[in-house]
């Protein structure tokens, strides 16, 4: 075809006026039932997002800092350390509680085994996942932005 066919169809498509590209319209049309393009649409039941840690209703952690969690993890993305409750002002209702609670999002792969592993269901993942880094740091999750307050 060479040269001179590729540039006959390129003129063709021109006198066509992009046909093609003038049909779509950018998803901005509103289709039967599906959601318009500000719209979120709804997430799945068994959604893997953004992991929490839990508390009792209590107000105590539910992470007795087991390492379990972090044992489980195929990617090596949770960091866990135990320490020993203080018996006057007790953490969790254990004998230990999770003194360091880190999860690297770089490396999370959302597989769900350390929920299934966790025997106090401390840890489960919610709904969020929508994250934004603006640097590998702000990408390690610590134990203050893990737990969930009584708002949720």
């Amino acid at each position: 075809m060479g040269y001179l066919g590729g540039f006959l169809v390129t003129l063709a498509q021109v006198g066509r006026r992009n046909k093609v590209t003038l049909e779509y319209s950018g998803g901005r049309e509103n289709k039967k039932g599906k959601p318009q393009r500000d719209e979120k649409a709804p997430k799945p039941e068994r959604l893997h997002g953004r992991h929490v840690l839990n508390r009792y209703e209590d107000g105590m952690e539910k992470c007795i800092g087991c390492e379990l969690c972090a044992g489980v993890c195929p990617a090596k993305c949770i960091y866990v350390r135990g320490a020993d409750n203080d018996p006057e002002n007790p953490t969790s209702p254990g004998e230990r509680f999770g003194f360091v609670y880190e999860i690297n999002y770089l490396r999370c792969i959302h597989c769900d085994l350390c929920v299934e592993a966790c025997p106090t269901e401390a840890i489960t993942e919610s709904k969020l996942f929508e994250f934004s880094f603006l640097n590998r740091q702000d990408a390690i999750y610590t134990k203050t932005e893990l737990v969930v307050g009584d708002d949720g």
